[in-house]
């Protein structure tokens, strides 16, 4: 006959058990806060660094322009064999290789590697390096990609808790909300773009990450703006008149964009795509050329991820909107289709003030500084096609609250107008290129 415990017994192996299992919810999750401290201060750091890196290219230019200019092909072309030689995966702006692997797990030839550390430490060396030649390129994406690849690769050991796409997703996630300094927007972020389907342990995990990064990041950064506070008041009439022309306008340029870098760079055949691939290096460096000379063209506005010029527009200082956008424009394009690390949602926060620049001086009677926040919230709800995660950011960035309304319209009817360009969003278009073939 079986051995039976005693009833005094079995209520102390439960206990036990409990106990055990409780020490162990505990620890994993202060391996996660751990983590996600550990990755908002990268983040942090990796702003500075990128910051530093366009300040030193402003430094070189300013010393030597024309053979400052050389950079531009030189660090496309050695950025590109560069990556494909030791870091496939870092290449551009990482966040499609981040969809892909929150969506499919791949054990073949990467092994993983599209968010690991060794992608992470290939991609903060590769996009600053590009920053220092002058690339018209942004460091959000890049660091989605940082943060993903930190925090899944220190949090591969846990047994039991959020599963690896949860983690993954909460990483991506966490990227956008130190980078742009945004919480909310990461969280949106996620549910928008990173993530088809949402459970709620993945919900949960999302928003411990985001919050413990975004602590970090301003423990070290500060409490800041990114685009700093704002002068003037809100005609909010004049900003609900203007949101539909603009939202369409910045919609359809900002699909434009999309359709033809995913032309350059899709996954789709096509006599570019085909030639690219055989010489990637040539191409890259081609695409540096064309950089060099709208650089020239546009008298220097090209240059790094376009902050300062959106910051000038944003505080109503006279500037060269349409210039601005259109040469910001193909400088990005260039830079993008180059396959060379970096991102595209600052670029295209430049490219977006430009067009509303263009938008206040037509005597619409908006404000020129919501005129530019409704064109930076348009265009990248075309590019990207997240309305929502667009309008958030917006928001947070310039802490406008009297613009809630018209950013909302805006960005959605720029991805109404962007989706008659580009049918599908440009980000999970160009991840079909980091999932598994269908079998």
């Amino acid at each position: 006959m079986p051995l039976q415990l005693g009833p005094a017994r079995q209520p102390r192996r439960r206990d036990r058990l409990v106990a055990q299992l409780n020490f162990r919810r505990f620890w994993r999750t202060a391996v996660i806060v751990a983590v996600a401290v550990l990755c908002g201060l990268a983040a942090a750091l990796f702003a500075r660094l990128c910051d530093a890196a366009m300040q030193a290219h402003a430094g070189l230019y300013a010393a030597a322009r024309w053979p400052t200019l050389l950079l531009l092909p030189v660090g496309f072309g050695l950025a590109t064999w560069l990556t494909r030689r030791f870091a496939p995966e870092a290449a551009g702006s990482g966040i499609p290789q981040v969809i892909a692997a929150a969506e499919q797990r791949w054990r073949g030839r990467w092994g993983g590697q599209r968010v690991t550390l060794r992608t992470s430490a290939w991609k903060v060396v590769l996009s600053s390096a590009l920053l220092v030649c002058g690339a018209s390129i942004g460091r959000e994406g890049p660091t989605v990609q940082v943060v993903a690849g930190i925090l899944r690769t220190l949090t591969r050991g846990l047994r039991g808790g959020p599963g690896r796409r949860a983690i993954i997703i909460a990483g991506g996630a966490a990227g956008v909300a130190a980078a742009f300094n945004t919480p909310i927007a990461g969280v949106v972020f996620a549910v928008e773009e990173l993530a088809k389907s949402f459970e709620r342990r993945t919900n949960a995990t999302v928003i411990l990450i985001v919050v413990i990064s975004g602590f970090a990041a301003y423990a070290l950064q500060g409490d800041y703006a990114y685009f700093g506070v704002l002068v003037g008041t809100t005609n909010i009439t004049h900003a609900w008149f203007a949101a539909p022309l603009i939202g369409i306008t910045g919609g359809v340029l900002g699909g434009l964009f999309s359709r033809c870098l995913a032309w350059l760079i899709g996954p789709h055949d096509n006599p570019v795509t085909l030639w690219r691939r055989r010489h990637p290096v040539i191409f890259a460096v081609g695409c540096g050329g064309v950089a060099a000379v709208v650089a020239v063209i546009s008298g220097g506005l090209t240059f790094g991820a376009g902050y300062n010029e959106a910051k000038s527009l944003l505080q109503d200082h006279p500037t060269r909107g349409a210039t601005l956008a259109a040469s910001k424009f193909l400088a990005s394009l260039a830079a993008a289709a180059s396959g060379a690390p970096g991102g595209i949602f600052a670029p295209s926060l430049a490219t977006g003030a430009g067009i509303g620049a263009v938008f206040a001086h037509l005597g619409l009677g908006v404000a020129g500084r919501d005129a530019v926040v409704l064109g930076m919230t348009s265009y990248l709800s075309g590019v990207v096609q997240a309305p929502l995660t667009s309008a958030v950011i917006l928001m947070e960035m310039t802490r406008e609250p009297g613009l809630v309304g018209p950013l909302l319209l805006a960005a959605l009817l720029a991805r109404w107008a962007s989706s008659w360009v580009m049918p599908e969003p440009l980000y999970h278009l160009l991840s079909q290129a980091w999932r598994l073939p269908a079998q």
